[in-house]
């Protein structure tokens, strides 16, 4: 990486999760002993109310669609995903490799989530896993005025972020997994191309999703702010009022 990289550019993000893509999902879950994979799952259990018939939504920043199985378990009625990621590589990944039988279900849209437009009131559902950490602070106040828009009134979101548990006991051994041992593992079995060691780097920048959780309260949506694990994950949920 560059020393003067400015890791929040959406061309060095695009560059990171494009090198990352083909190794992501065995990578992500195997270096956090299975809990995206269950973190993912808690998400989508935060929609607390059935969608209705017909519903559709985002899922942002939705890499390779590894919270589809649990959203479209969980709400059969979902009529339509429209998947938004800045990585030609990850949507790829996703559609060649792992959700061929969903995918007159999915649409997707290869751009920078910022730069999309998200219609007005277009939402019944906004979903988004392990994608806020890419976003620096303007972008993160951006990006929840956008959900506050594409919201229908009385729409919901959950959004999850692995995050920085501060205040746990345990956090020197988690931040030494992330900042030491996954880029050791990355050198010796995954070329040394140092983008999942980024993973780790996003990660403590982001610190946890409460800041998040204020913006999104600025824009008149009801939020819940939660830990999961000691805080090694938080996230994001609620809905937009009725009108």
């Amino acid at each position: 990486m560059p020393k003067q990289a400015d890791i929040y550019d959406p061309s060095f993000v695009k560059g990171v999760f494009d090198r990352c893509s083909e190794k992501y999902i065995a990578f992500s879950y195997v270096c956090s002993m299975g809990f995206t994979e269950r973190w993912r799952r808690q998400c989508v259990e935060l929609f607390v109310v059935d969608f209705p018939s017909g519903a559709t939504g985002y899922d942002l920043m939705a890499g390779t669609g590894e919270a589809w199985p649990h959203l479209l378990k969980r709400f059969p009625a979902i009529d339509q995903i429209q998947a938004v990621d800045i990585s030609e590589g990850m949507h790829k990944r996703a559609m060649d490799r792992l959700h061929k039988m969903r995918a007159h279900k999915i649409s997707h849209l290869e751009q920078d989530v910022l730069r999309t437009e998200l219609k007005p009131e277009s939402a019944d559902f906004i979903l988004s896993t392990f994608g806020l950490k890419t976003f620096n602070s303007e972008q993160l106040e951006a990006l929840a005025a956008r959900i506050a828009v594409a919201l229908k009134p009385g729409g919901q979101f959950a959004l999850l972020e692995a995050s920085d548990p501060r205040g746990w006991w345990l956090r020197p051994l988690y931040l030494f997994h992330l900042k030491r041992v996954l880029p050791v593992i990355e050198k010796l079995f995954l070329g040394g191309a140092e983008d999942f060691a980024m993973i780790g780097t996003y990660s403590t920048n982001f610190g946890d999703a409460s800041d998040f959780c204020e913006m999104l309260k600025a824009h008149g949506l009801h939020v819940r702010f939660k830990k999961h694990f000691f805080g090694c994950a938080t996230s994001v949920s609620g809905y937009r009022e009725l009108e």
